[in-house]
């Protein structure tokens, strides 16, 4: 794959206008893996089903997590009218002219606004997608650089996304007692967890919005590169058309996640790698593009703030171990995962313990193919 360069993002590019992939978004080695069903009859590859609601939800979360590090969440409460409005509303935004779009281009060293995937930055390749970041917490200041002049369109877009962030902020509550009950703990450790290290109450979310548009030659074209979430962990919402794929090992092939209508995939993070001492692990995955359909996705990513460093709970090092990796902060995180995306190494490697390297290549291996 294309070495990093860290080139600024280009001009506007209008994908409608497009009838062939340029160079500039041809990506090579996208086809080095086979690709795989992961719907009900992909077998072994079936992407794991959560019913938050389910009696034995804690044990699915654990399979998942340890053996795949995403999974489905289904009966989660979220009603399916909010999440078609929510869908309704990205869609209305990516559609706007791209005049309007660029006064919210972001800039440099800036995280919120709108543009290409972040991560593009390390990449001389563009990706075919567009993207929005905010923040929930200043959505209706960020969003004025789209809509200055206020009306309905960014009332209506703050209302739903308001609401939506209400909603994804209770389901991430409860799918964190999920994730430490998944580790073996009983409710009172969980609240004793809770209690010290304050992981929910401090939780931080941040908003991303992907529009994919059909691609005249999707084969040579990516939408988002392959890539880890720095985070805790994520949910997904997704369009009915697939494209979503996650990175899979013995033997290595990409497994396409199904689009199944009200679920969210959820993403292990690189932070939530680390929190669990690298027994739930983070996934290496990668968005495509659709010859004959637009894609849209949002990611609502979880994690701790700036200031509060992350390390593995006591609660998930084996008796007589030493922690596998050492205590980071986001911030210092990120700068890692910066070195390592410039140098095409593994941040979770950069920041284990010289006792847990070893027991960590298998994960950094995953790294350095799906970068290569």
């Amino acid at each position: 794959m294309p070495t990093p360069s860290h080139l600024k993002n280009p001009l506007y590019f209008d994908f409608r206008a497009a009838r062939r992939v340029p160079e500039t978004h041809a990506w090579p080695g996208l086809h080095e893996h086979p690709v795989v069903d992961g719907g009900e009859g992909g077998a072994e590859d079936a992407v794991p089903v959560v019913d938050v609601g389910a009696s034995d939800a804690a044990a699915r979360v654990a399979r998942a997590a340890e053996q795949w590090g995403a999974f489905l969440l289904v009966g989660h409460g979220v009603p399916a009218s909010l999440l078609s409005r929510v869908e309704e509303r990205i869609a209305r935004m990516f559609a706007l002219p791209a005049s309007e779009k660029m006064r919210a281009v972001r800039g440099p060293g800036e995280s919120c606004g709108y543009g290409s995937p972040p991560i593009s930055s390390f990449f001389s390749k563009f990706m075919w997608s567009e993207g929005y970041t905010f923040s929930p917490s200043s959505l209706r200041s960020e969003l004025r650089r789209l809509w200055p002049k206020s009306g309905d369109d960014y009332l209506l877009f703050c209302d739903v996304m308001e609401e939506f962030h209400k909603e994804m902020r209770r389901l991430a509550d409860e799918l964190l007692v999920l994730f430490l009950r998944a580790l073996g703990l009983t409710g009172e450790e969980v609240a004793g967890v809770e209690a010290e290290r304050r992981i929910a109450e401090t939780m931080t979310a941040t908003m991303h919005l992907n529009w994919y548009p059909r691609c005249p030659d999707p084969r040579r074209a990516l939408g988002l590169i392959a890539h880890t979430d720095s985070g805790f962990f994520t949910f997904v919402l997704q369009s009915l058309v697939p494209g979503l794929q996650l990175f899979r090992r013995g033997p290595d092939r990409w497994v396409a996640v199904p689009a199944v209508p009200g679920a969210f995939v959820v993403n292990v993070g690189d932070l939530f790698h680390i929190l669990t001492n690298g027994r739930f692990h983070s996934v290496y995955h990668r968005a495509v593009v659709n010859r004959d359909r637009d894609r849209i996705s949002l990611g609502y990513f979880l994690g701790p703030p700036p200031n509060v460093k992350v390390a593995p709970l006591p609660e998930a090092v084996p008796a007589g171990r030493s922690p596998a990796y050492r205590a980071v902060t986001w911030p210092e995180y990120m700068a890692v995962r910066k070195k390592a995306f410039t140098t095409g190494g593994s941040a979770l490697k950069m920041v284990s313990t010289d006792a847990a390297a070893a027991a960590a290549a298998e994960h950094d291996d995953v790294a350095a193919d799906v970068h290569a």
